[in-house]
């Protein structure tokens, strides 16, 4: 089993307004990312557990949101490791978008 990558992304919305734009905001997301798709995405509170698809492999990560931070952490398969810096990459940054004040 592979260590999970994980990122954490700052925020000043606090809890339930990070976790509303995640969640309206997820699917925008990933869709400038052609190939990456979400094919399961199951909200308890803010905590999110999903599933990822990405060059015909499957990832799963978890999403928990805090009062002033976004914790994902996401295990890729063996096939997609190689990419976990551009993974965490792309997350901080897409994740910085929907979180920032607007």
């Amino acid at each position: 089993m592979s260590r999970p990558l994980t990122v954490s992304i700052p925020h000043s919305l606090g809890r339930d307004e990070a976790a509303r734009r995640l969640k309206s905001g997820l699917a925008r997301a990933t869709t400038s990312v052609p190939m990456v798709k979400i094919e399961d995405e199951r909200w308890e509170g803010d905590h999110l557990d999903l599933r990822v698809r990405a060059m015909g492999q499957v990832a799963s990560g978890r999403v928990d949101v805090l009062d002033n931070c976004v914790n994902v952490e996401v295990t890729l398969p063996w096939l997609l490791q190689r990419f976990t810096e551009v993974a965490q990459a792309t997350i901080q940054s897409r994740g910085k978008l929907l979180l920032e004040k607007k």
